[in-house]
């Protein structure tokens, strides 16, 4: 006996979008068929990636110029070579993204009520997009700015000098941990703003939980910066104000969806008198 799992079928969709089965090895075969698509992706990025591999590094070092350190050390024969890898992988992830969301849409949203897929669709365009600005507000902001004061430790030490000599597989995962923590932090409206229209906390609750929220913000930097304060509140800071952005972000949503909601409503005729 075969599972079967409700999805779209064009010619059998009702005016809410839903209808039609497919069963559950078709299912899996599609998924298969996803991830494939997805892999090659990956895969084909990954070879340009690797190919600009250097240039990629040179993106990468320029933080460390600014800050004032001219030099890179590797401790390993092959230190060098898997961090041109890490960063082709790292690179190559980015740039297939728009491809995996892609087939990732396209296995979600057949199982998807219209007005579902026409409330996703924005949050799933505006997640490259903020994630972007999470990783460029590291680059250009956060990363120039937590090694200045990391490297600022160089001093003299009673005629013996303390100098910074950063190894290369070292700094290309303090810069990625960075680039990661900060693009997935401004991710939080996104999340929010599902987690509201699927009606599993409202405003009212979210905007009470502001204390936690805080905490929890500099909870997050602790975790995911380098074991200094200026770089925890770097990370704490924003992730704050985006929680007070959302709840601005879902005012206007409500207020919006109260508005379509009152015009869409049926005007009861009057009684005769």
């Amino acid at each position: 006996m075969t599972a079967e799992v409700p999805v779209i079928a064009p010619d059998t969709a009702d005016e809410d979008g839903a209808g039609g089965k497919m069963p559950l090895l078709d299912h899996l075969i599609e998924l298969r068929s996803r991830l494939l698509k997805s892999l090659l992706a990956i895969a084909v990025a990954f070879g340009i990636c690797l190919y600009f591999a250097r240039a990629l590094l040179t993106v990468l070092v320029h933080p460390l110029t600014v800050a004032g350190l001219k030099k890179l050390i590797y401790t390993k024969p092959t230190e060098a070579f898997f961090v041109e890898m890490k960063v082709a992988l790292f690179a190559a992830m980015m740039l297939a993204f728009p491809v995996i969301a892609n087939q990732l849409w396209k296995f979600v949203a057949p199982g998807l009520f219209r007005k579902e897929r026409r409330a996703l669709l924005p949050f799933l365009i505006a997640t490259p997009l903020l994630f972007a600005a999470g990783a460029s507000f590291a680059y250009f902001v956060t990363i120039p700015i937590a090694l200045h004061f990391l490297f600022g430790f160089q001093r003299d030490l009673g005629g013996v000098t303390q100098e910074a000599l950063p190894a290369t597989g070292e700094y290309i995962t303090f810069i990625m941990q960075f680039l990661m923590a900060f693009g997935i932090a401004f991710l939080l409206p996104i999340l929010l703003m599902l987690v509201e229209r699927s009606g599993l906390v409202t405003r009212e609750q979210l905007v009470s939980a502001r204390r936690y929220m805080i905490v929890a913000a500099v909870a997050i930097g602790a975790v995911f910066t380098p074991p200094d304060v200026l770089s925890q509140l770097l990370l704490a800071g924003p992730l704050i104000l985006l929680y007070e952005l959302s709840l601005i972000a879902i005012w206007f949503t409500q207020r919006r969806r109260k508005k379509t909601g009152a015009e869409a409503a049926p005007v009861e005729p009057l009684e005769e008198a």
